[in-house]
């Protein structure tokens, strides 16, 4: 499988971000969910190699992303399933054309406008800092 590449392209780090966030949200970081305590016993009295999850994105940034896909996918349904799909679910840019009846190139095309949607929702953010 290609490796998704980011740098010097246009819209990149939004691009980066997305992938990020989609890595955070597979993993299920800043989702509360029930622990056991044995589980928890376990998990702090066994040795293992590389520690917690480590991502490049705080989890505020990713709820904020995840509230600008959620904005997106209710403005424009296709295009915000397009990006959920591609950063969320990892999916490839062919076999989510494939499942809508189209090509390739407008697959990547329609989420090339929803990556430029969500860097205009992410520009209150930038101005914020």
């Amino acid at each position: 499988m290609k490796k998704r590449e980011f740098l010097n392209k246009p819209l990149g780090d939004t691009e980066w971000l997305l992938e990020q966030w989609g890595w955070w949200r597979m993993d299920g970081s800043g989702v509360p969910r029930y622990v056991s305590p044995l589980h928890a016993l376990i998990r702090d009295n066994t040795n293992y190699q590389g520690g917690p999850k480590q991502y490049s994105i705080l989890d505020d940034t990713a709820l904020f992303i995840d509230g600008a896909v959620a904005r997106l996918s209710a403005r424009d349904q296709q295009m915000g399933d397009f990006i959920w799909l591609y950063f969320g679910a990892k999916w490839p840019a062919l076999r989510i054309a494939r499942d809508n009846g189209m090509g390739e190139a407008k697959a990547r095309e329609i989420i090339k406008a929803g990556v430029a949607w969500i860097d205009c929702a992410l520009e209150g953010l930038r101005e914020a800092a």
